[in-house]
């Protein structure tokens, strides 16, 4: 496909360490603050094991800066609460550095936790990156100098998906079905919006909220979205909520179109091939294809772990820290923190950069789409036979939303 082109073909490729830096050879030790138990709890230890693999594989002279990252594994049980109280004994434990992403209010809790903490504590400050809590707000009016978001928000990822479903001729009757916090209420909010103004002549038939992790029988929604007649579903749901919802529709032979945010996160794509030939469309940072170097990562994941590698954002969270490492020539979160901020480096998807004015990384989009492999597109997902397959780039400045983020900078 010619937009593969845009892919750095080296996007992994090992990175030259520029000079003797003072912080090479210093150990940076990153607390992974995750529901590691509970409903969701296949969904962050496959994360955890993709923080320690990447790390592994960067360590040392394979990054800018010189240095070992090392990745500790947290539990929060995916709770707000408990995020506050790990981040706590992480501080107590001598963590600079957080990492975090399932959840925005689990996110939402840890800014704030982190920026008064930092406020409290001039000489002991904590960096938090968030590498999948897409909620618009962590970048905007709840911003905060110590958060850098490695992912597209709810906001950024809709744009680019309600301006691919636009010239889908057979997409008329949606029905939205997401979870109940803000990121679900926002897929819903941006989605209404962006079709509003670019396909006037579709309409929402049916419009669920459901209890984050919490429903075990998707069949009640799914008998709904029948009786509604709708021709196409609409979900921001992850983890557990999205492969039991899969689940329901392959018990109910309703095989609808599906455009999601997470169709490709632990056990959903080995529901999606239960259910035979289903068109789904994901809209995401990456794909299941990639060439090169991080082309044998994802295998590598895979053979190690029987499990694939999904989230490319930790890659970029490495690269990122590291860079600004070398940059600072020093590992100081504060000091990393200032040179994070603005730069501009490779990433998994080629020129990759952290806005300045609100630390929301700037990368391109993908829409993928559910098919057997093939040889363009060999990677078998959850070794299903399937995989998700790149149909549409979409540029990071189109992707790019404007920033209502006030940020108090130190000094």
């Amino acid at each position: 496909m010619k937009f593969a082109v845009k892919i750095v073909a080296a996007t992994v490729a090992v990175l030259s360490v520029g000079g003797a830096f003072a912080q090479k050879g210093e150990t940076v030790k990153i607390a992974m603050i995750e529901g590691l138990s509970g409903p969701m709890a296949n969904v962050g230890q496959n994360q955890l094991k993709g923080w320690q693999f990447i790390a592994e594989r960067l360590n040392g002279a394979k990054n800018a800066a010189g240095v070992k990252f090392e990745i500790v594994g947290m539990d929060s049980k995916g709770s707000p609460q408990e995020a506050q109280n790990t981040l706590k004994a992480a501080v107590d434990q001598g963590f600079r550095y957080i990492v975090q992403g399932n959840g925005s209010g689990a996110a939402l809790a840890l800014a704030d936790a982190v920026a008064k903490h930092n406020e409290r504590n001039p000489g002991k400050e904590v960096i938090f990156l968030n590498y999948a809590a897409v909620d618009p707000a962590l970048t905007n009016e709840k911003c905060s100098y110590a958060h850098f978001r490695l992912d597209a928000d709810t906001s950024m990822k809709m744009e680019a998906l309600t301006t691919f479903m636009k010239d889908q001729p057979k997409v008329k009757k949606i029905y939205l079905i997401n979870q109940n916090y803000s990121h679900g209420q926002q897929v819903a909010k941006y989605f209404k919006a962006g079709m509003a103004s670019k396909r006037p002549d579709s309409s929402i038939v049916g419009d669920d909220l459901v209890p984050l992790g919490q429903v075990k029988d998707f069949a009640p929604y799914v008998a709904k979205i029948k009786q509604s007649g709708a021709d196409t579903i609409v979900t921001g749901n992850w983890g557990q909520d999205m492969t039991l919802l899969v689940k329901a529709l392959n018990d109910a032979g309703l095989k609808l179109p599906i455009y999601a945010y997470y169709a490709g996160v632990s056990g959903t794509p080995t529901a999606l091939a239960a259910g035979g030939d289903v068109e789904v469309y994901q809209i995401a940072y990456n794909h299941s294809n990639y060439p090169g170097e991080l082309g044998v990562i994802m295998n590598d994941f895979q053979k190690k772990f029987g499990d694939d590698f999904y989230t490319f954002s930790i890659y970029n969270g490495i690269v990122l820290m590291s860079e600004a490492m070398a940059k600072a020539k020093s590992t100081d979160p504060m000091k990393v923190a200032a040179a994070m901020e603005g730069l501009k480096f490779k990433g998994f998807n080629g020129d990759s950069e952290m806005r300045k004015s609100d630390h929301q990384m700037q990368q391109g989009l993908y829409i993928s789409k559910w098919q057997k492999v093939d040889k363009t597109n060999p990677y078998s997902v959850e070794k299903t036979g399937y995989t998700f397959a790149p149909v549409k780039y979409i540029e990071a400045y189109v992707a790019s939303t404007p920033t209502s983020c006030q940020m108090k900078r130190p000094g």
